[in-house]
């Protein structure tokens, strides 16, 4: 790969980790809300998590492109508080892959969240277990799965971002350059070879990810098989 290639990907990687650990951070909280929520208005909280699965990328990035320029509120804070254009930075293509990934992290641990019941965490709760004692000692190593596919995809997700990126950040190597956008810029000059490359780098990559995420899984698959197996033979028995 050419020098500028190695340095759409560094950024790639800096952008793709950096959105993954604040999609956790925020993720979690909105996810464990989501699945014990029960009033009527959780239909349209999930709705607007899940909006960027069906908005197109460029829709997204154009009122994220207005609302980061200086002549906007967000835009204006951000400039009085860094001293630096909030569109066209690092910056911005973190905060759009934020919005653009949530619904991949959200998703999985909020159903993980509700598959896993109140029965262990009441009964820790009434052992005198705090809030964050239960959700370290219980929460954490029962969903421990479902944490690793939410940040596999999240990660997965915001590397492979083109119209979101493209839109807010420009082109610009170094700073908003990645590797969707070098493969764009390969293809838009002739160079097949080194868009074949990234195309078969990035494939790679993406397959080895969902393969690792699917391997993950196939035990508890198995258990959950295991447990439906024994529900049938137990109810046969019954009715025999």
């Amino acid at each position: 790969m050419m020098n500028s290639d190695w340095q759409a990907l560094i950024t790639t990687l800096e952008m793709a980790a950096l959105t993954t650990i604040i999609l956790l951070i925020i993720g979690t909280p909105l996810a464990w809300y989501l699945a014990k929520m029960t009033s009527r208005f959780k239909v349209v909280i999930e709705a607007v998590v899940a909006l960027p699965l069906v908005l197109p990328p460029t829709v997204l990035g154009f009122y994220l492109l207005i609302a980061f320029s200086p002549e906007h509120l967000p835009g204006q804070l951000w400039q009085q508080a860094t001293g630096q254009q909030l569109a066209f930075s690092f910056s911005a293509i973190v905060i759009g892959s934020v919005l653009y990934s949530l619904p991949f992290v959200v998703q999985p641990l909020q159903k993980a969240f509700e598959q896993l019941g109140d029965s262990l965490l009441e009964a820790a709760a009434l052992l005198g277990a705090g809030p964050i004692d239960r959700f370290f000692t219980i929460v954490l190593p029962l969903t421990k799965a479902s944490f690793i596919t939410a940040a596999s995809l999240g990660f997965a997700h915001t590397v492979g971002e083109f119209g979101v990126i493209l839109m807010i950040g420009g082109n610009i190597p170094g700073e908003t350059r990645v590797l969707s956008i070098a493969l764009f810029d390969h293809v838009e000059a002739f160079d097949y070879a080194r868009a074949h490359l990234l195309s078969i780098s990035l494939l790679m990559s993406s397959m080895v990810l969902l393969a690792a995420i699917y391997w993950l899984n196939l035990p508890k698959r198995k258990n959950r098989n295991a447990l439906v197996n024994n529900a049938n033979v137990t109810e046969g028995k019954t009715n025999a």
